[in-house]
């Protein structure tokens, strides 16, 4: 199944990041289990920016689903950017949206993925209302 990014979303973070030798497998390319590595390490450098880590004995954000659609093999050496996106604030949810290319490469896109973010009282394991200035962040 694939899942296509919306034309409507947000800029909100990107970050550069090397592709590492240990990233690959016994095919030579990237394992499509570091991909979404990537993704969350951007997904996480972006809410540490904004302050939005979770606070375990208060609330914050859970990933409720993720996928990535895989378009081209990355290959060691190299760097990659990774530019993340936001849209659709639900009541307690927000779409985060990504797409991975290679820095030496501007504008081919290797691959785009995405998560739900669910808001969550953490003691009360409970989605919550997403509160206003994440939802100023996202909207």
């Amino acid at each position: 199944m694939k899942y296509e990014l919306p034309e409507l979303k947000k800029w909100v973070f990107e970050v550069v990041m090397p592709i590492r030798w240990g990233d690959m497998d016994a095919m030579g390319h990237v394992n499509n289990t570091t991909y979404f590595r990537y993704l969350e390490t951007c997904r996480i450098d972006w809410m540490r920016a904004v302050g939005c880590m979770p606070n375990p004995q208060g609330q914050g954000p859970v990933i409720v689903n993720a996928f990535c659609n895989f378009y081209r093999q990355l290959e060691y050496p190299g760097d990659i950017c990774v530019k993340m996106y936001a849209s659709h604030p639900a009541r307690t949810t927000f779409e985060t949206w990504a797409t991975i290319e290679r820095v030496d490469q501007p504008g081919v896109i290797d691959a785009a993925g995405g998560a739900t973010t669910i808001w969550v009282d953490f003691p009360k394991q409970k989605a919550i209302d997403l509160p206003d200035w994440v939802r100023a962040l996202v909207s």
